[in-house]
């Protein structure tokens, strides 16, 4: 309803108790899955952000890693939703070994709700054991994920090679928890490998891109009034031929020789 009534806007009330709500250009912000699906139907007729889904996170983790830290992250990634998902990626499966045990113990240690529901999170959830780090940086920038959290030796550098991520942590002390709650990072981040092809909430949502042009000098744009008679008529597009030939100094419109 909320969605609803910013999308199309209300009256107000004859007593003048409710006021107006103007329907508004753009909703954008996070939500569960009844504002995304929310958001999908009024979609066209205002703008949205993203229809952003279950919130994730993947690790990239070496053998110098801190397991106890690592897996201490992916639960609370968990305990978002029973939908969440917590990845792990290594070139090292004693890490994964580790990190798993450290799972276990830690997720048994969470007051309810939220031990069921990082429970039910994990089982959806899982580690990619990769050859090498490179096969670990391609494998991230496959899956896109919405929070990258990088815990390597060599965290700055393996942090610049990965492309497609909503927002990127870089190092052991960079925990994603706290980019959660003010350390800076927007919190409205692409979801389910939306980040190959655009970015998380920011002022640019808020911007339009509009072109314009202006020809003043006429006998300079005749070469460009030839070529779009030409690829008009390519196109079958006779109307935007003619238009074209109105402007045109070196040939007669041909709606003045048919008339």
């Amino acid at each position: 309803q909320a969605i609803g009534c910013m999308a199309y806007g209300i009256s107000g009330s004859d007593d003048g108790v409710r006021p107006p709500v103007p329907p508004c250009d753009v909703i954008v912000g996070p939500g569960n899955k009844w504002v995304t699906a929310a958001k999908s139907l009024v979609n066209g007729h205002c703008g949205i952000d993203m229809l952003a889904g279950p919130s994730e996170v993947l690790v990239i983790a070496d053998g110098t890693a801190n397991a106890e830290i690592v897996a201490a992250d992916l639960i609370a990634q968990a305990e978002h939703d029973v939908v969440a998902r917590a990845i792990l990626v290594s070139d090292d499966a004693g890490v994964i070994d580790e990190v798993n045990r450290q799972v276990e113990r830690q997720v048994g240690c969470l007051p309810e709700p939220n031990r069921s529901t990082a429970m039910e999170a994990l089982k959806q959830s899982f580690s990619i054991l990769c050859k090498d780090m490179e096969e670990c940086i391609a494998m991230s920038d496959k899956l896109a994920p919405e929070h990258l959290e990088i815990q390597t030796a060599d965290a700055e550098e393996v942090g610049r090679k990965c492309a497609n991520y909503g927002g990127l942590f870089i190092g052991t002390h960079a925990a994603e928890v706290l980019g959660d709650y003010g350390a800076g990072p927007n919190h409205t981040l692409p979801t389910g490998g939306t980040g190959r092809y655009t970015g998380g909430l920011s002022v640019f949502n808020f911007l339009r891109i509009r072109t314009w042009m202006r020809i003043d000098r006429e006998e300079e744009a005749q070469d460009m009034v030839e070529d779009s008679v030409r690829m008009a008529r390519l196109e079958g597009l006779e109307g935007h031929a003619r238009a074209a030939e109105a402007r045109s100094l070196r040939v007669e419109p041909a709606y003045r020789k048919s008339s």
